[in-house]
């Protein structure tokens, strides 16, 4: 898989400061957690990868498409974590590539992966800025038409469609994705 390194552009720096909320301070809206519990309002921006001690596990219908206890996850303020699988842990056989990419300010560029009958079951990235060098050509999922699973815990999709977030029965929001999160 040919991947690349990125040098942010003028319009990568611009649209990283346009962010309002950075996890130091979280908004009035914002579900105060209790015990037990994180709010993704004390998530970092820029995001931040951290190793999780819990199996991850991906299945279309019966097929298992990934499993690991290597896998990472990414935390962003406003947004459900991102569970990434190295590539040697997908099944690779069960996904085909979109034809379409995306670009995260953050991590870098994606390529879209379908699984089976779901066109949208997530992305590989095949272009990264340094901060995120260590998870070139990982794999990430959406839990919108796929089994996702954090240990035992099967996860619900982040609000909205668009992102990728892993929403477990720990997490308070509001999430980024859900009506009227646009502006922030």
């Amino acid at each position: 898989m040919f991947v690349q390194l990125l040098t942010p552009t003028p319009d990568v720096e611009r649209a990283r400061k346009k962010w309002r909320y950075t996890g130091q301070d979280r908004p009035a809206f914002a579900i105060r957690p209790g015990e037990g519990k994180l709010s993704v309002w004390g998530f970092p921006r820029p995001p931040r990868v951290e190793e999780t001690p819990s199996t991850l596990r991906v299945e279309s219908g019966h097929q298992l498409v990934a499993e690991t206890m290597r896998g990472v996850r990414v935390l962003e303020t406003a947004g459900a974590p991102t569970y990434y699988f190295p590539p040697s842990d997908v099944d690779d056989s069960l996904l085909r590539r979109t034809g379409s990419t995306f670009h995260c300010e953050w991590k870098g560029i994606s390529d879209e992966i379908s699984a089976g009958p779901t066109l949208r079951a997530g992305w590989v990235l095949t272009g990264v800025y340094a901060e995120f060098e260590e998870l070139c050509g990982w794999f990430a999922f959406y839990p919108h038409d796929l089994q996702c699973f954090v240990g035992g815990e099967r996860v619900s999709a982040q609000p909205g469609g668009y992102y990728g977030g892993w929403v477990t029965a720990d997490l308070v929001g509001p999430f980024k994705g859900e009506p009227g999160s646009g502006t922030w």
